[in-house]
């Protein structure tokens, strides 16, 4: 039984003329009305405030958790042999890395955003880390382990800085200050991007091993969409459960292939990405592990290594702010009021602070494919998103543990990003609803920024992935890696160019303010305009004399 998860706004409908050739006789009730406005979205069993009963809550919040293993492992797999730890450090990276995400997600739900969103490592910070890493003065030490420790401590000094930076940039209100001039039109190729900007960690992830990976979205699929046709639940338990369901019987699968002989004289790349032995976490992480900051020494500090790192900080408020509305409309929620995004922002630096003082070789972000798992459940609770929290930070302790349901191949997680990256990017176009869809510059923003945020990212990643990293080593390899990380963001490449044009084209009169849905959202602007905010977003009353709302 769907809940009514606070007050439903919406529009009156705009009334279609009957064409001089419909007979008298048809009742006006009976002409197509177009689909009401919505400013909250309405089909949501349980909203951000209405937890669901206890035991359906944590099987809910370990779905959540086993969704951020994917971005988990992948990093810390690209990152640590490159600087040339092996699986025991990469174990720890590892452990690292989902420790300071469960934190991080309980500072987001609790004194952050309040929204249900899950922070995890940033696929940003990969290109700057990776400048780190190839370092002349890093290349000198011929022991391994030496290389990583000394490498680490360099990635922590400059994560540091990079905190720092994303802190004040919310904490002071700056961010907030550029989000307010958003407007519905502006916000679906911000959204949109958010999803389909992470591709790359879709299919072409899934396709490294077709035999599982192509099962999974299969199974996926059918169970969450068709499967509950055929029988009669009363709740809605295919959908709500359709991630663990795939992942068991994908998994099993993958388990009956690696004891088989299906792999044996298969290339190395395709065992390490089939196999659900070939990870090392096992066998490598320790049965209790406490994470502690400066495991591997000092920080060290490089004035233009700590520069370059502030780009994909600034990456990561474009993409976290996508994702925060995405929450915000699958928590069946009123728009983000922009100074709760920027206090949820400057809780993200301090998600980035964490990493980089325990060591985890990359930044944060609010995780995209976790809000699209609240699309598929409907349930956009934030109770449930704290037990993940939770699951975070005992599997990241007691490693052994935490190792056995890393071992699940990445294919198989890719097949469900594919699912849940489309779920978010609805998101963005189920703001259009709010805009005029008649007007010419409408469609002109709306077509140019889409096929601008495709193209430019494209161009980069090309001359990224074509040798231009063979010439980052003279003396504007880190201007170079400026570009890079911005440019190759799709989120960022159009929430910028979406953004000039509504400011320039969109916002002339009062006809075309209208037109770009800003009469819908004018009175979000203010966090005390609409009364609902309280509800959804308001601290906590014991926290809210010690962190007031920005």
């Amino acid at each position: 039984m769907e809940q009514n998860c606070g007050n439903n706004g919406g529009g009156n409908p705009i009334p279609i003329p009957i064409p001089a050739a419909t007979p008298t006789t048809t009742k006006k009730s009976d002409a197509p009305q177009p689909h009401l406005v919505r400013e909250q979205l309405p089909g949501v069993q349980y909203c951000v405030n209405s937890p669901p009963p206890w035991p359906e809550a944590i099987i809910l919040g370990f779905q959540h958790y086993v969704l951020t293993l994917g971005i988990t492992v992948l990093i810390p797999s690209i990152i640590v042999p490159q600087m040339g730890g092996g699986n025991a450090e990469k174990a720890a990276v590892m452990q690292n890395l989902l420790f300071v995400s469960g934190f991080s997600t309980l500072f987001q739900s609790i004194l952050g955003t309040r929204l249900p969103t899950v922070i995890v490592g940033s696929y940003a910070y990969l290109i700057p880390v990776t400048s780190i890493i190839q370092a002349s003065r890093f290349n000198s030490y011929s022991d391994p382990y030496e290389r990583f420790v000394r490498t680490m401590r360099g990635i922590q000094g400059a994560l540091i800085v990079a905190a720092c930076f994303q802190s004040t940039v919310g904490f002071l209100g700056l961010w907030r200050n550029a989000v307010r001039f958003l407007s519905p039109l502006s916000v679906v190729p911000y959204v949109t991007f958010t999803g389909l900007g992470l591709y790359h960690l879709g299919f072409p992830m899934l396709a490294k091993c077709v035999e599982v990976g192509l099962p999974g979205i299969i199974l996926m699929v059918f169970i969450s969409q068709y499967l509950g046709r055929y029988l009669e639940w009363k709740q809605h338990f295919c959908d709500r459960f359709a991630l663990l369901f795939s992942l068991a019987i994908t998994w099993l699968f993958a388990q009956l292939l690696t004891s088989s002989t299906v792999y044996k004289h298969k290339p190395e790349n395709t065992q390490i990405s089939c196999r659900t032995d070939r990870t090392g976490f096992i066998s490598t992480a320790p049965w209790i592990y406490i994470p502690y900051p400066f495991q591997w020494g000092s920080p060290t500090f490089n004035a233009a290594e700590a520069f370059v790192m502030m780009a994909p900080a600034f990456v990561s408020l474009f993409e976290s702010t996508g994702t925060f509305f995405a929450a915000a409309r699958y928590g069946s929620a009123t728009p983000v009021p922009p100074s709760v995004i920027s206090r949820g922002t400057g809780w993200l630096g301090i998600g980035v602070l964490l990493n980089g003082l325990l060591g985890c070789v990359t930044g944060t972000t609010a995780s995209v494919e976790n809000v699209g798992l609240l699309a598929l459940t409907r349930v956009g609770s934030r109770r449930v998103i704290q037990i993940s929290a939770g699951f975070m930070i005992f599997f990241s302790i007691f490693g052994k543990f935490g190792a056995f349901f890393a071992s699940v191949p990445l294919p198989i997680i890719a097949a469900f990003y594919c699912v849940l990256f489309g779920y978010v990017s609805s998101a963005g176009l189920g703001f259009l609803q709010f805009c005029n869809l008649n007007s010419f510059k409408t469609k002109f923003i709306l077509g140019f920024s889409f096929f601008i945020g495709l193209s430019v990212p494209q161009y980069f990643r090309e001359y990224y992935h074509g040798g231009w990293r063979s010439a980052q080593h003279h003396h504007n390899g880190w201007f170079n890696d400026i570009i890079l990380v911005i440019f190759m963001s799709h989120t960022t490449v159009a929430a910028i160019v979406a953004l000039f044009l509504d400011l320039t084209l969109s916002r002339e009169n009062e006809e075309t303010r209208k037109d770009s849905g800003l009469k819908w959202w004018e009175k979000f602007s203010l966090y005390r305009s609409d009364v609902r905010n309280d509800e959804f977003y308001a601290l906590p009353c014991s926290l809210n004399k010690l962190f007031p709302a920005l």
